[in-house]
């Protein structure tokens, strides 16, 4: 999620909540369950329980990246929303958002 959130910065997420185009969401990456993805929301779709959004990369043309245009879209039961970030600058010194 460069440049958002860098190597070794933290951030804090809650289970469910109303997803919002702009958020950042946390959820199993649906190509290895085992690795978990941080994205930003762009479309949704639906409401509630059965609403899906779209999985956006901040940085699309990065080497490696995948989000929702290599594995559609995401459904928003089971993601998390994040709610706080900390970041850790060159300088040493801490940012929270």
């Amino acid at each position: 999620m460069r440049p958002t959130l860098n190597p070794g910065d933290g951030l804090l997420a809650l289970r469910g909540g109303r997803v919002r185009s702009g958020q950042l969401r946390v959820f199993p990456d649906p190509t290895l369950p085992s690795r978990w993805l941080i994205k930003r929301v762009g479309e949704v779709r639906g409401s509630g329980r059965t609403a899906t959004f779209e999985a956006c990369s901040d940085n699309p043309h990065a080497p490696g990246v995948v989000d929702s245009r290599r594995f559609g879209w995401i459904p928003a039961a089971g993601s998390y929303r994040v709610v706080w970030t900390l970041s850790y600058r060159d300088d040493g010194s801490v940012t929270s958002g």
